[in-house]
């Protein structure tokens, strides 16, 4: 009964979640359905990231370079190929994060710790000085802009204007919402489960006569390809993509909004990734100092919580069964 109940619970919290999405726009309007996109943006390049810390054990220090391709990729594309569709082009930016992975791995796959972390801070500088000196093919330090975003087209059916904001705002939401969904999904699956078991204790999981190094190489493509998705949607809602896409900073948020969200947990990212954009949101609306403020909540969170956002609830929904439990064990005997 308790189990029907818990699927009803969570059933009904779905719904409510999909109705707020559909109505959130009109009746919040352009601004605030642009954060939401912004925040979903951030939200999926978190829980990439997530993929290799959380449930891998891989600290990378230079995720950016498949966000930055990501959004490299798909504006490329929409750059010099004229008429083509909306989503192959996002797809292209996956492609060209996955394709990158792919080149990577083998050496990347075979090393962790601090190695993993400094080899990705090595190729976070290398692609940066890249982009700077193909000026011609990247834009250097201008970047690409400008590109026509094209409709989203079901042949002979029907027709999707992405220069509409209210139309663009749908479909960001369904791309992100699921691809965060199959991120989650990969996580319940065998394979998410030796995972985790590469985390915990990679020694074990060879004994037991299962692949580290190609099970690394994989996630490490899964991961680099929703990096992808989140570059190329950024791509498509900036209409534009920079250097400033795969500056050192930009391959650290990802790694504050895990730490403060809670790297245990697949939700944990999302929640960092939102806490972070309303504190940025609120913050610079009184002072320039965002950053500031930000650091001062990653002090707060490392020093008094360790396991982030999540950790600090499943503490607070311990003591509150606890306390149950103990007043049901005092009114029996009494």
């Amino acid at each position: 009964m308790s189990y029907r109940l818990n699927r009803t619970a969570k059933g009904i919290l779905w719904s409510v979640g999909v109705i707020l999405l559909v109505v959130y726009p009109h009746v919040f309007g352009t601004y605030f359905s642009n954060f939401i996109i912004d925040f979903g943006i951030m939200a999926l390049y978190a829980v990439s990231y997530n993929l290799l810390l959380g449930f891998t054990g891989l600290l990378s220090f230079g995720h950016a370079i498949f966000f930055a391709a990501g959004g490299y990729g798909t504006a490329l594309v929409l750059e010099h190929i004229a008429g083509v569709p909306l989503i192959p082009a996002l797809l292209m930016g996956a492609f060209s994060s996955a394709l990158l992975a792919l080149i990577l791995c083998p050496i990347v796959s075979r090393v962790k710790g601090s190695a993993f972390a400094m080899l990705h801070l090595a190729f976070n500088f290398i692609m940066w000085t890249v982009i700077l000196k193909l000026r011609n093919f990247t834009g250097g330090e201008d970047g690409i802009a400008g590109y026509d975003i094209p409709s989203l087209t079901i042949p002979g059916v029907v027709s999707f204007d992405m220069a509409d904001p209210m139309q663009f705002y749908y479909f960001a939401v369904v791309v992100l919402t699921g691809s965060i969904w199959l991120a989650w999904f990969l996580t319940k699956t065998p394979f998410g489960q030796m995972m985790v078991g590469v985390r915990d204790n990679d020694v074990r999981i060879d004994f037991l006569g299962f692949r580290v190094v190609p099970t690394k190489a994989i996630v490490y493509i899964i991961a680099a390809a929703f990096a992808g998705v989140a570059g190329g949607m950024s791509a498509l809602f900036q209409n534009m993509v920079s250097a400033t896409d795969v500056e050192v900073v930009h391959s650290f948020r990802p790694i504050l909004a895990t730490i403060v969200g809670g790297a245990g947990s697949f939700f944990g990212p999302i929640v960092g990734a939102g806490i972070f954009a309303m504190l940025e949101e609120l913050t610079s609306r009184f002072t320039e100092q965002v950053e500031l403020v930000q650091g001062i909540v990653l002090v707060v969170v490392i020093l008094y919580f360790p396991k982030g956002f999540i950790g600090l609830l499943q503490i607070i929904r311990d003591k509150w069964a606890s306390r149950r439990i103990t007043k049901e064990i005092a009114e029996e005997c009494s």
